[in-house]
């Protein structure tokens, strides 16, 4: 490509593409990947990794590396997770922009050079993420409204506006999000949180919609304890940004509470104030104080960015 684009690195992109107990189908995911990238302008790789599958995935993998020299195999020797596969994937990467998706037929992933040609486009944007217009998952009737009220929290404690916070389909320069690597949980909601890191420290993220088919296979999402893990990544991830979006809010409701009880304690008990309202005080003043210590820390720290 020409020297005056805006993508540095030593080759346009690289495809991280995780797998755990696909082998039924994830040729047709590799098949269609490297289609579309063939058919684009880019240079590119495919870095397709085993998660320590239990049946016959890595032979697969290996079979399509064999047969194409942009597919590169990564081989854990155990289970890792999916946050654990893009992180390394991400820092074994020789690509300038790299692209997550997964490998269970959900995502369009012949539109990946579509989100890579929205990065060269738009200069000034570091992460493009796929916006799925519906939901195929498994316990739909939890998972809409649990998912809609997560991503109103992060919505509302990032000031951002967020489309889709957990989508596994979206495309980021990564050279931006090397600082924030170390910061991946092993799980799902790596996505939640690469997400979180660019927006809580001032970088692009914009949103294209795209369908989202049934998976092929078998989930590998639990419910309850994923939904769990995105609560606590969310809110994780604000306070390792901006605490104090977390802790004033409630420091500064405890001690509105305590000034009108102690209104309420003196018209009712003239020279005393009830227990509880210095508690109410107290708290609120410990919470404020909490939260200034910790604003004075992230704004000290060295800059991730």
């Amino acid at each position: 490509m020409p020297a005056t684009h805006p993508l540095e690195g030593t080759l346009d992109v690289t495809v991280v593409l995780p797998c755990f107990n696909e082998q039924d189908h994830v040729h047709l995911e590799i098949e269609r990947i490297t289609r579309a990238l063939r058919a684009s302008p880019f240079t590119w790789e495919l870095l397709a990794i085993d998660d320590k599958s239990s049946d016959g995935t890595l032979a697969v993998l290996e079979a399509a590396a064999a047969a194409d020299p942009h597919v590169r195999v990564l081989a854990f020797p155990q289970n890792g997770g999916s946050g654990t596969a893009r992180r390394i994937g991400t820092r074994e990467a020789h690509g300038r922009v790299v692209v997550w998706t997964d490998a269970d037929m959900t995502y369009p992933n012949e539109r990946i050079p579509e989100l890579v040609q929205h990065l060269v486009d738009h200069p000034h944007t570091d992460q493009v993420v796929g916006a799925r217009t519906s939901e195929q998952g498994t316990h739909k009737a939890l998972r809409v409204p649990a998912k809609w009220v997560i991503r109103k929290v992060a919505e509302a404690l990032s000031h951002s506006r967020i489309p889709d916070l957990n989508s596994g389909l979206r495309a980021f320069r990564r050279d931006v999000s090397l600082p924030y690597l170390r910061l991946l949980p092993p799980g799902f909601s790596c996505v939640t949180t690469i997400t979180l890191a660019f927006l809580s420290n001032q970088h692009t993220v914009d949103y294209v919609p795209i369908d989202y088919a049934q998976r092929a296979g078998t989930s590998k999402f639990h419910f309850f304890r994923d939904a769990y893990r995105y609560i606590l990544q969310v809110l994780r991830m604000i306070m390792y940004f901006n605490p104090i979006t977390v802790l004033m809010p409630l420091a500064l409701g405890l001690l509105a509470l305590g000034v009108v009880k102690t209104g309420v304690d003196v018209v009712r008990f003239p020279l005393a104030v009830a227990t509880s309202t210095l508690l109410l005080l107290v708290s609120g003043l410990i919470i404020a104080a909490i939260a200034l210590l910790a604003d004075l820390i992230v704004r000290s720290r060295p800059d991730d960015g």
